[in-house]
C-alpha cells in the first residue's frame, strides 16, 4: 500500500500510521518507521491527524511550500536505501555521517538534499536514477564535512 503511485494510498498510510500509533495499537514493521518518521517531526504531528484537511491538498513548490509527505517519504527511502545497503556503501555513509552530524535527522537531512538531486535529475533527464552517481556524492558529501 505504501509504495503505491496512487498520492491518496500514501498520504493514508502516514494518517494511519500515526492513528495507530496514538491508539497505541500494534504497528506493522512499515507503520513503525512511519510513525518514527512523524514523531521526529513534531511540526507534521497535527497534519497528520487532519485527514479531511491534508489528504488532498496541494503542495505547490512555486509558492515556496514543503510537501511534507514528499519529505517525509523521503526519510522512509533513506531508511530502506540504508537497511537494505543499496546502493552498496549507503550504510557505511550514512554511518559517517551520523559520526560527524551527531543527530541522524540532521544526518538524514543532508542525505536527502542528495536523494533529492538524483530524483530530480532522473525525472529532468526522463532516465534511471544513477545510484553510483548518487552514492558518489554522499561520498563527497562526508568527506567535506
Amino acid at each position: 500500500m505504501f509504495f503505491s503511485q496512487d498520492r491518496k494510498q500514501l498520504r493514508e498510510g502516514f494518517f494511519s500510521a500515526w492513528d495507530k500509533q496514538q491508539q497505541q495499537q500494534p504497528l506493522t514493521p512499515l507503520e513503525e518507521i512511519i510513525a518514527g518518521v512523524i514523531k521526529m517531526h513534531p511540526e507534521y504531528q497535527k497534519l497528520v491527524t487532519q485527514k479531511d484537511q491534508h489528504a488532498e491538498r496541494e503542495y505547490p513548490p512555486e509558492l515556496g511550500e514543503t510537501n511534507p509527505f514528499l519529505h517525509m517519504a523521503m526519510h522512509i527511502a533513506l531508511h530502506e536505501q540504508i537497511s537494505t545497503d543499496r546502493p552498496t556503501g549507503i550504510r557505511d555513509v550514512a554511518r559517517q555521517l551520523l559520526e560527524k552530524q551527531k543527530v541522524a535527522h540532521d544526518a538524514e537531512h543532508l542525505m536527502m538534499e542528495q536523494l533529492a538531486e538524483e530524483m530530480w535529475r532522473s525525472q529532468r533527464y526522463n532516465v534511471l536514477p544513477d545510484e553510483q552517481a548518487y552514492l558518489t556524492q554522499l561520498q563527497e558529501l562526508v568527506r567535506k564535512l
